[in-house]
Parts: C-alpha cells; structure tokens; sequence
C-alpha cells in the first residue's frame, strides 16, 4: 500500500477511484487551480484532505469535497530517476563524503515522499551535478541518524572511519550531519584526531532537500570547494553565513555553535570571524592561526561519557548535583554566570566531588568574553574549592573536550594540564 501511504478512509477511496498514487504529478481544480505532486500522509492524520507538494515547495492541504475536478499530468512510475555513472576525470582532485544523516546528502524520493540518504558516489552527482565539475566523489552511508540521536558511540564510529583515510589521496573529506548537534561532533573529531593531515568539513542543511529555499546544494558545493583551496587541515563546520546564497562560512570545529532555530546561517564562530569564507571560487582566510597546535598526526580515540554539563540557575537545587556525585560521574562542566560563578548553596556539593577527585571546569553562559573567576570573592571561593576556569572555552565544546581527556588520560593533574591547553583552536587567543 505504499503507493497510498499515510491515505485511510475518504482520501484513500478518492485516490482509488480517480487512479492516483504518491508522487503522482496532479493538477487540481478546487478554489484556484493547483498543479503539484500528491505527498503522502502521516497514519494518524485525517481522512478528509490531500496534502499537495507545490512547485514552490512547500506543502498545502486541500479538503476532498471542494475538489472539483484531478487529473494526472506525469505519473510516479515515470518520475523515477535513472541514475547514470559518472566518468571520473583523473586532473580533478578527489574528495570523499561520509554520511551519517541529515538532510545535507540526500534526496526526495517523490513516489514515497521519503528523504533518502544518498548511497552512492553517482546519486550524489546526479542530486548536485556541478559536484562533478570540480571534484571526483566518493560516497559512503556510515550510518543514518537524526542529529539528536547522535551519541558518543557514533563519534568514536566517525573517528575510526577517518583515521582509516588518514593516508589516503583525497584531498578532503566531508561529513554530512544534521544541524542539531554538528558542534559536539565536530569538537570531539577536534581532539581524537589532533593533526589530522586531510582537512574535514562537517556539512549540514538547515532547510529540507525538498524546499526550494534548501541551502543543502550550495552548502556541499562550498565545502569541497574549501577543501580543495584551503591549503591547511583541520576539523571546520561550513554552511551558509547568512540568509543569501553568496557566501559559506567556514568554522572553526570548536568555536561555533548554532545560533537560530531555522535561519540558513544559524551557524556563528562566538568570539571571532568565521575561519575561512568562500565566495564564488575565492577562498579568504580570516585565521590568524592554524587548527591544530601539533603538527604530528596524534589520534586517540577514546572517550569517558561520564560527565555531566550543569546550567547554574536561580533555584537550582544542589541535590541534583549531589546525585550526579553519588552516580560517580568523573567530570562536571558548570555553565556558570558571568565571570564564572555559582551560588554558596552549591558550594558543599563542590567540595565532596573535588574531594571524590571528579573534575570540575568552570565556563559562562554569557557567548562572548572568558571566565574570570579571581575578580570577585565567590570566583576565588569556587577556585579553592578545585573549580578549574576554562577561559572562553564554550560550554559544549568543554563538556566534550572533558569527555576525551578523561577516556584517554588518568592522571587528574594531567587531565587539568590538557584541559587548560589549547589543543585545536578551543581556546581564542
């Protein structure tokens, strides 16, 4: 029943009786007249509307009695698209795409209405053509994921897959993520592979494949061109900088954050400007510094999820930070306020966990600036009480930092030493 997937009822004896299926394109006379593609529906929705796929984009809802008239304009089984190889060209420089999910490297199945992920290095070509124009592709699905479900393990699933290439002859490397949680990612592949000799680009799409306002096209299309040009290594997020399709912006893996629910440039390094930013086919660097601080390849790929990132809030309750103590959490990330603090009434909670030899690391939750925790009597308070301040590290980026240098360490006065180094452009100068 695929062909009327999501159609109960009303609505699916109307598709019945006038021959028509998912993907079909339709035209459609009702109020106005409607030409588009018929979309599937969710199992619990409604049986008294279509749902319609605009040329524009976006879906409409139209309500079966007011249909005067449907008919088809091309069918489904003629929608689907033939995939042709692509000859590689050997002047062309190579660069590989992993995927892992998101919208960035996949396509509209229209019979379906599916989202698919992109298998293949001639899928990919045939979704974004001008890719074979500058590059020869390789694809390779690592694994399918919603970015919130992306977990420690999928990290660790990435990092062993790159240090497999860490040879080879690309020339870069993107991985397509979603948007949600690329920065934890992109932080974690920061500091597992510490001189990663091939630059990498985590790529995403803040609107779908199948709307005409998608960045995903362009967003892929300045990433390898980066990669191509950029003439250094590194782990960098790029998409768009802001609302136009003129320019990508090029990040710094642990010094963005996303910024915006939904706008094309939610992304934002927080303290400078974007690393690198690509117009057309000129790359500018903005970077004062390389990524890395080492030069030498030094993967170490493990990692401890065994801390736990604290918001610091009026009314916070410092049982909460008691149980995470008695859980035997190894490190504890605080999102303190301004220069670095958290109030007295977490202060014998602090105590017994440096005390139990847990890490504690201290960042703000202001976006700009760095922790000062000497200033006032409270910041020197939380100082003696083994609160570590972590500079203008941004939060996610210490909590994961934390993560690997607990996995990889066991030393807790070298652990400090790590944390407070500046390994892959963390910390701004």
């Amino acid at each position: 029943m695929s062909e009327f997937r999501g159609y109960a009822g009303k609505s699916l004896e109307f598709l019945k009786i006038n021959k028509i299926s998912v993907g079909d394109s339709v035209k459609i006379l009702a109020d106005l007249t409607y030409l588009g593609i018929i979309m599937p529906r969710y199992e619990h929705s409604d049986d008294s509307h279509l749902v319609l796929k605009l040329k524009s984009g976006y879906n409409i809802g139209l309500e079966i009695e007011k249909i005067k008239k449907i008919e088809i304009t091309s069918s489904s089984k003629k929608n689907i698209e033939k995939v042709e190889s692509v000859e590689k060209n050997p002047s062309l420089p190579k660069i590989l795409l992993l995927s892992t999910g998101g919208t960035i490297a996949s396509k509209v199945d229209y019979r379906t209405g599916a989202v698919t992920p992109v298998l293949s290095a001639e899928e990919l070509n045939s979704s974004v053509p001008e890719l074979s124009k500058i590059a020869n592709m390789d694809a390779e699905v690592l694994f399918s994921e919603y970015s919130e479900n992306i977990m420690p393990e999928h990290w660790l699933k990435i990092a062993e897959k790159l240090k497999e290439h860490s040879s080879s002859d690309y020339s870069g490397i993107i991985i397509a993520h979603g948007t949600d949680t690329m920065h934890y990612t992109s932080s974690f592949l920061s500091f597992a592979l510490v001189g990663f000799p091939i630059p990498i680009a985590l790529v995403g799409s803040q609107r779908s494949s199948d709307r005409a306002s998608s960045d995903a096209a362009l967003n892929l299309i300045g990433a390898v061109k980066f990669l191509i040009g950029c003439k250094t290594n590194g782990v960098y997020i790029v998409m768009h900088q802001d609302e136009n399709d003129e320019t990508i912006a090029c990040h710094f893996g642990t010094r963005v954050r996303k910024n915006h629910t939904s706008k094309r440039g939610a992304f934002q390094t927080i303290g400078d400007d974007p690393a690198f930013i690509v117009v057309d086919d000129q790359i500018q660097r903005n970077a004062r510094n390389d990524f890395f601080k080492v030069k030498e390849f030094q993967p170490r790929i493990k990692i401890n999820t065994k801390v736990a990132l604290i918001k610091y809030h009026p009314g916070y309750d410092p049982s909460l930070l008691e149980k995470i103590i008695e859980m035997n959490y190894d490190g504890i990330i605080f999102e303190g306020t301004g220069l670095g603090h958290i109030g007295k009434i977490m202060y014998d909670n602090v105590k017994k966990a440096n005390e139990k030899g847990i890490f504690l690391g201290m960042t703000s939750q202001c976006i700009d600036g760095r922790v000062r925790m000497t200033v006032y009597e409270s910041g020197r308070d939380l100082l003696d009480l083994g609160i570590i301040p972590l500079e203008n590290m941004i939060p996610e980026v210490a909590l994961v930092k934390t993560m690997w240098a607990l996995g990889n360490f066991q030393d807790r006065n070298k652990i400090k030493k790590i944390m407070l180094e500046n390994i892959a452009s963390e910390l701004l100068d």
